[in-house]
């Protein structure tokens, strides 16, 4: 008997991916609280580890070993990631808000958003200087300097252990490439003051092995374009500045209306908020039953009561303590792989440390790199003949595995010869059906795609685009939509939060293309749905796929790559980067470029669940030509080349390959049979059009391009 899954009734958000939040993630897919819905929002799809910063800095470490992949979590523990900054919370609402879209409700909700070393307050700073806290921008702005060849100044304003550590591993990457010039440590106080005397001293002669000259009680007065200027009339010439003290919490904590302490959330030894819906943790924490300095090793071990009484709070339990220790071992980069290690006012150091800390932080990071991979449901022991081709070896991805295949569309099809009306155009194959309303030519077109993200405002966004794709690329101006929706079983409250993201999602989605909402349906099913049924309006005959002449230029509007990136999420073999930077080319309107388009493409489509060879294909027999594609033009999604070489294939790649069996498909080549979800628009246009159109759409911010040419009827497409 089918068991159907079990209804979601609490919504659990945390607010940024530190280092607490990471593991916590972890653990949920461990042991998942049956009936939470789990959202986690950060401002990107990694979450750099700072006990690596060190070590990426002086050149250990490439920049992908610093990140913790987010996206990959997520799905692991079945969380829906929102990629945006929190900028406010409101207890009384239980809202987070973050800009461009509808606020995230909680029933209980844990902030771990870290801390920034941005200084407001010191002139020419956000100019001049950038913070070594948020970690992934400062990683990012030292690895674009880092990677230049002029001699180099550098300068780290900040004495105590981060600035030591960032300012030897900053000159050692530098003096390893001979491009040291000036490097430079201030403090406004005395440097290294929380460390031990015996600790300082063989810091103080690592900084000065390393050509770094201190300057102690040393107050700034601004800053200026390549110049730090002290309030005692000194001038220090630097051409990167990197900003390590005085870390403070970000300001709209002080809207939230929740206790604070310097800034920092005030926490009990239960890591609960003055409101006890609200935890917090990590830097942006303050520990008032036992106040500490900002460590990592705090963060970590907050994470298994922080997971314990989050779980208490949603379900009902008795809850956990932490206690921090006293002190603890503080194990510190000295630029080259060297290490110092300080407790309880001893200290030791040399590359047996570095070696230490090295495997102690990978160890930490391999958390988060093994995680298990999604597998295929495994097969009743008697099952039906045929069970096992129709599973297939691959998941099923809402985006591109949801998808009939078209050698099943045509032959199911094949009986099926549509209305005879006289107010309906037969269009066979093409994206939209034509109908003669009145004096006005409409057309109509449906679209639905299940849930391959657990955001349902990217899902809604990148289902209305896919859906109004078709109405563009008839040359139509949408007029109205439908809204169908399946939701999963959840309690009415959650129902409520769902249906609000969506349809305030789809509302701005469809009104910037033109078309007002006017209706819709809603169910009950296993998971997410979201469909759109749009019209549009004709002012001049529609553009189908039959208008196409030889010679005309195939304009190519997106790069492609969704289905594979899509499938590569699904087992976790896809970087969050790659997987984010789909998402966004999904939900990129193609409003400006059908506007583009119009007046000039003779015939046209957008690429979708086919691939590019496959509504190539419809659009060469609509027209009765051939094609000749160029596969170097023709652009791709970042990580697309990658998994397709990998070998990485969506559900329904072989339906679509064999639909062109004479065209190989190894490698990147794979591509140009992937299903696309909201692809882009495939236009034919005449040659002396083509330049001064992919100038347009380049201005217009579209990766397009012109990809090949249509061709006599008798050579089919072919590929150089």
């Amino acid at each position: 008997m089918h068991a159907p899954r079990l209804p979601l009734t609490r919504d659990l958000v945390l607010v940024g991916g530190g280092h607490t939040h990471a593991l916590v993630l972890r653990m949920w897919g461990m042991q998942p609280l049956p009936g939470v819905r789990l959202t986690l929002i950060n401002p990107g799809p990694t979450a750099p580890y700072s006990g690596m910063l060190p070590g990426f800095v002086a050149g250990h470490y490439d920049r992908d070993a610093l990140d913790i992949d987010l996206v990959k979590l997520a799905r692991f523990a079945g969380a829906r990631l929102i990629l945006g900054a929190a900028e406010e919370i409101d207890p009384e609402a239980k809202r987070v808000t973050v800009p461009g879209r509808p606020a995230i409700s909680y029933d209980v909700a844990s902030i771990d958003i870290g801390i920034t070393s941005a200084m407001p307050e010191l002139p020419g700073f956000a100019d001049f200087a950038i913070p070594a806290k948020p970690l992934g921008e400062f990683a990012a702005s030292w690895d674009a300097f880092r990677a230049g060849t002029e001699p180099a100044r550098i300068a780290c304003i900040g004495g105590g252990v981060a600035g030591v550590e960032l300012i030897l591993a900053m000159s050692h990457a530098l003096r390893k490439k001979n491009r040291l010039a000036q490097a430079t440590l201030i403090d406004s106080d005395a440097a290294l003051s929380v460390l031990s005397s015996q600790s300082q001293s063989r810091l103080r002669k690592a900084l000065d092995a390393h050509g770094v000259t201190v300057l102690e009680h040393a107050p700034i007065e601004r800053l200026s374009e390549g110049r730090i200027h002290l309030k005692d009339g000194r001038d220090i010439s630097s051409d990167f500045i990197v900003g390590a003290a005085g870390a403070r919490a970000y300001g709209w904590l002080a809207t939230s209306g929740l206790a604070l302490h310097d800034g920092a959330l005030v926490v009990s030894e239960r890591l609960q908020t003055s409101d006890p819906h609200i935890f917090a943790t990590g830097d942006c924490a303050y520990m008032a039953h036992a106040p500490r300095p900002k460590a990592g090793v705090f963060a970590v071990r907050q994470a298994p009561v922080l997971f314990h009484n989050l779980k208490a709070m949603l379900a009902g339990g008795a809850f956990k303590s932490y206690q921090p220790q006293q002190d603890y071992l503080k194990l510190i980069s000295m630029g080259g792989k060297s290490a110092l290690a300080d407790r309880n006012g001893r200290s030791f150091s040399g590359g047996l440390l570095w070696r230490w800390k090295d495997n102690i932080d990978r160890k930490f990071m391999g958390k988060f790199t093994s995680l298990p991979v999604m597998s295929p449901p495994a097969l009743p022991r008697v099952h039906a003949k045929g069970m096992q081709e129709a599973l297939s070896s691959k998941p099923m991805c809402g985006g591109c595995g949801s998808k009939v295949g078209r050698t099943a569309l045509r032959h199911g099809l094949s009986t099926y010869h549509g209305a005879s009306r006289p107010d309906v155009t037969p269009l066979p194959g093409d994206d939209a059906a034509q109908l003669a309303t009145g004096g006005a030519t409409q057309v109509i077109s449906t679209d639905h795609l299940r849930a391959f993200t657990e955001d349902p405002v990217a899902m809604t966004a990148i289902t209305a685009q896919h859906a109004i794709n078709d109405i563009w690329a008839m040359g139509a101006r949408p007029q109205a939509a439908t809204v169908t929706l399946i939701l999963p079983r959840q309690s009415p409250e959650l129902q409520e939060r769902l249906l609000s993201e969506i349809m305030e999602t789809a509302h701005q989605e469809m009104k910037a293309a033109g078309a007002a909402i006017v209706g819709g349906h809603t169910s009950l099913g296993e998971e997410l749905t979201v469909g759109f049924t749009v019209t549009g309006l004709c002012n001049t005959p529609p553009i189908t796929l039959a208008g196409a002449c030889a010679g005309d230029h195939l304009i190519l509007t997106k790069p492609l790559g969704s289905g594979t990136i899509l499938a590569a999420e699904m087992t976790g073999q896809a970087r969050g980067a790659w997987v984010a930077g789909a998402l966004d080319l999904m939900c990129q309107s193609q409003r400006n470029a059908a506007k583009v388009l119009r007046p000039v493409a003779r015939a046209m489509t957008d690429v979708t669940g086919f691939g590019l060879l496959g509504h190539l294909q419809g659009l060469c027999e609509a027209s009765h030509l051939g094609a000749e594609i160029t596969c170097d033009a023709i652009p791709l999604m970042e990580g697309a080349r990658e998994l397709a070489e990998a070998g990485v294939r969506s559900t329904i790649f072989d339906d679509n390959a064999a639909l062109l069996p004479g065209i190989g498909t190894a490698g990147a080549r794979a591509l140009l049979f992937d299903p696309q979800t909201s692809g882009g628009l495939l236009a034919c246009v005449a040659p002396e059009h083509a330049a001064q159109v992919l100038e347009q759409l380049r201005n217009h911010g579209y990766r397009a391009a012109n990809i090949g040419e249509m061709r006599g009827s008798d050579e089919g497409i072919v590929l150089r």
